[in-house]
């Protein structure tokens, strides 16, 4: 499976969250396919099926992450 490196998983779920933020969704053309990109990135670089289990996956590869904590789904 492909891992992304750390940075990069860090910048895909700050661009996701904060187009999220803004209900890019709801914007123009570019800005929906925007996040539709992230949201199959973060999905691919993580090896799950939709994104909020890839943000959940990605946020525990993350430096600073517990990997102790149980409240990660599993996939």
């Amino acid at each position: 499976m492909l891992m992304a490196h750390p940075v990069i998983l860090s910048k895909l779920v700050e661009e996701y969250e904060a187009l999220s933020v803004l209900n890019a969704e709801d914007g123009c053309r570019e800005v929906r396919r925007r996040i539709e990109d992230l949201a199959y990135t973060l999905c691919v670089s993580t090896g799950t099926r939709d994104v909020d289990t890839a943000l959940i996956a990605a946020r525990h590869r993350l430096p600073g992450a517990r990997p102790e904590d149980d409240s990660i789904l599993m996939v």
